[in-house]
This record gives structure tokens, C-alpha cells and sequence, in this order.
């Protein structure tokens, strides 16, 4: 029959004597508050920690003995251990490293100056990072043009496999039904007047200028750039990375650039597909609901619609397929040694990238504006 944890606790003038005794269990209520209110008598000068009929224990005992012991030396009463000796080995180790005054941490809050200036001061740096890998590439494809780069021609061939053809269905798909709903938006207002026909200018216009290229920014951020920081920060945490630096090989010329070369190449031909599909989507709006004439619809498209809203659309592109291969790569080869380092790398990347593609929209919109194109 398992006994319960006990505690004796014995006055002997001056002195109390502790002795401990049964089966010590964490899953057991511990005798421990009795004690401790014992030895807060200020009658008591000398404690001495024994152990009667002591079966089995665990470190419930020595958690108890620790707080019996540094309460006592809290209040200046001597110590005197008559235990067996692996529990009293224990119980010494429990005090071998004294605690360091102002070790813990201190848990205080920075006025807001202090969280902005902190912030601030710990961009510096970071930008400074990223102006040197900025710079590492922009080498890297000087070296390309040498022909000295140590790029392989497969990779960029996959590459652009990967994030050109492999991309074609998703982004079909979303500029397609992005023309519908911009179609249905134009028409609410455009029917009133009788003016349908000026849904063909709407989609066209805005598809070709601006949107398709923001459709296609944000679908590749979370299918590319995501793609690009795990592959790479995975192949960081195997140690893949360093090995190729060791082997003499420059991780930018054999990562980086190839990925960087074909999302920049192959976003300016998607965006011209998700500009022809959010076309067709306004188109089917136009035809099937506002029952306009087919002929009638292209004909409009043709005429509000030019060559000069359609380049602006292939500058966005390009731009965002530079932004977004650059955060995933960057993310990917400045990621930390763990599983845990790569999924937060991947998140990083695709925000970095959709807040670079909205902030380079916004500055290319008032560019195009004050030059009037």
C-alpha cells in the first residue's frame, strides 16, 4: 500500500527539526505549507532536515527541501542536512550557481519615441543588407554578360518553366473572373445612362494599364516568391548553401540569378495573358449580360484602348517580377538555421512582396501622371 508524503516538524528549544518520511509523488498534495509557517518562528535559530522511513521519491522532495532551505536563509537560521546522500548531493547542486542579481530580464515597456527611435535605428542596418545584396546581383549579371558567371542555363530554363508555363492556369483563372467583376462594377453605374458600351473601354483600359499586372504581382508573390524563399532557406538550413561557397561557387550566381533573370523575363508575357483574360471576362459580361454586340464590344475595345496603356502595364510587370524575385531569394539566403526560420522567411517574403508591389503602383501611378503618359 503506497503511503502519503509526510512531514514531522519537532521543536527542541532553539532548534526545529524537519523530517521527511513516505512516498513523495508530484501527483500528491505536499505537506509543504505547515512547514514553511515553522520555520517563520523567530524563535527559531538552527534547522536540521532529516529523513525517517523515506521511500520512494521524485524532485517534488527537492523542490520541497530547496524552499524549506532558502527560506531559512532568509532569515538567518543555519542549515543542517542529515539526509541520505544523493538527495543531499541534489540539494547542494540546487545551490551550487546562486542566482545573479539582475540576471532576469525586466519587464518594461518603451515610451513610444523610444519604440520609434529603436525602430528606426534598426533599419540602418537592414538596409544596408539589402543594398549589398542588391549589389551582389547587379555583379552577379555583369559576370553573366562576361561570361564568367556561374550560372547553369538548366536552371534558368526551369526556372522560367516554373513561374511562366506552371503559373498559366492560376492566373487565367483569377484575371478571368477579376474582368467579370470588373465588368459588373462598371456596368452598375454605366447602364443608368444607357452607356454599356463603355464597359469595353473600362476593363480594357484598367486591365491593360494596371490591373493585370497587379494580378499577376500577387499571384506570383504567394506561388513564386514563397516558392523561392523555401527552396532556399531550406537548402540554408541543410548546410547546401555553405557548401557551395565552400566548394568555390557564388550562392548568387548559382540561386539567385537564374530565379531573379526568369520571373523578371516571364512577367511581362504573363501580365499580357492576364491582360488578354481579364479582356475576354469583361468581354462575356458585355455579350451575355448587358447584351451587347460582339462585334460591337472588340470594335470599342479596340478604340478606347491603346498601345501607350498597354506598355505602362509591361513596366509594372517587369518592376514587380524584379521586386518579387528579389524578396524571396533575399528571404531564402539570409535565413536562419532552422525548420521553424523557413516558414517565417516564406511569410516574409510574400508580405515584403505584396506591400513592395502595392508601394511601387502607388510611385509608378504619380510618375505616369506628372509625365503625362
Amino acid at each position: 500500500m503506497e503511503s502519503s508524503p509526510q512531514v514531522a516538524v519537532l521543536y527542541q528549544g532553539a532548534s526545529l527539526r524537519v523530517s521527511v518520511g513516505g512516498q513523495w509523488r508530484m501527483d500528491r498534495a505536499l505537506p509543504v505549507d505547515q512547514a514553511l509557517e515553522d520555520i517563520a518562528d523567530t524563535h527559531v535559530r538552527e534547522l536540521y532536515l532529516e529523513a525517517k522511513n523515506l521511500d520512494s521519491w521524485d524532485t517534488s522532495l527537492l523542490v520541497f527541501l530547496v524552499r524549506l532551505i532558502r527560506t531559512a536563509q532568509t532569515r538567518d537560521i543555519a542549515v543542517n542536512m542529515e539526509l541520505p546522500d544523493g538527495l543531499k548531493h541534489l540539494v547542494r547542486m540546487a545551490f551550487a550557481v546562486p542566482a545573479q542579481v539582475g540576471a532576469a530580464r525586466a519587464s518594461t515597456r518603451d515610451s513610444l519615441f523610444s519604440a520609434v527611435g529603436g525602430a528606426a535605428l534598426a533599419l540602418i542596418p537592414r538596409l544596408t543588407l539589402f543594398l549589398c545584396f542588391i549589389g551582389e546581383i547587379v555583379t552577379s549579371f555583369r559576370r553573366l554578360l562576361s561570361g564568367r558567371a556561374q550560372m547553369r542555363i538548366q536552371d534558368f530554363v526551369d526556372a522560367v518553366y516554373e513561374c511562366g508555363v506552371c503559373s498559366l492556369p492560376i492566373i487565367a483563372l483569377t484575371s478571368l473572373l477579376f474582368g467579370l467583376i470588373l465588368a459588373f462594377v462598371g456596368a452598375i453605374q454605366l447602364t443608368r445612362f444607357g452607356a454599356q458600351i463603355y464597359v469595353a473601354g473600362l476593363v480594357g483600359i484598367g486591365m491593360l494599364r494596371v490591373m493585370g499586372a497587379v494580378m499577376v504581382g500577387v499571384v506570383m508573390s504567394g506561388r513564386v516568391g514563397a516558392a523561392y524563399a523555401a527552396l532556399i532557406g531550406a537548402m540554408r538550413v541543410n548546410e547546401e548553401v555553405d557548401a557551395l561557397s565552400v566548394a568555390g561557387i557564388s550562392p548568387i550566381d548559382f540561386l539567385v540569378l537564374p530565379r531573379v533573370l526568369a520571373l523578371t523575363l516571364m512577367t511581362p508575357f504573363l501580365t499580357l495573358y492576364a491582360d488578354l483574360m481579364g479582356i475576354c471576362g469583361g468581354y462575356f459580361v458585355g455579350v451575355v449580360i448587358l447584351d451587347l454586340n460582339p462585334l460591337e464590344y472588340v470594335t470599342a475595345t479596340a478604340q478606347m484602348t491603346s498601345f501607350r496603356h498597354m506598355f505602362i502595364g509591361l513596366v509594372y510587370g517587369t518592376v514587380f517580377g524584379v521586386i518579387i524575385s528579389v524578396a524571396g531569394c533575399r528571404q531564402g539566403i539570409f535565413c536562419a538555421g532552422s525548420a521553424q526560420a523557413v516558414g517565417q522567411a516564406t511569410t516574409k517574403a510574400v508580405v515584403q512582396s505584396i506591400v513592395g508591389i502595392i508601394v511601387a503602383t502607388a510611385l509608378l501611378t504619380v510618375i505616369f501622371n506628372v509625365l503625362d503618359v
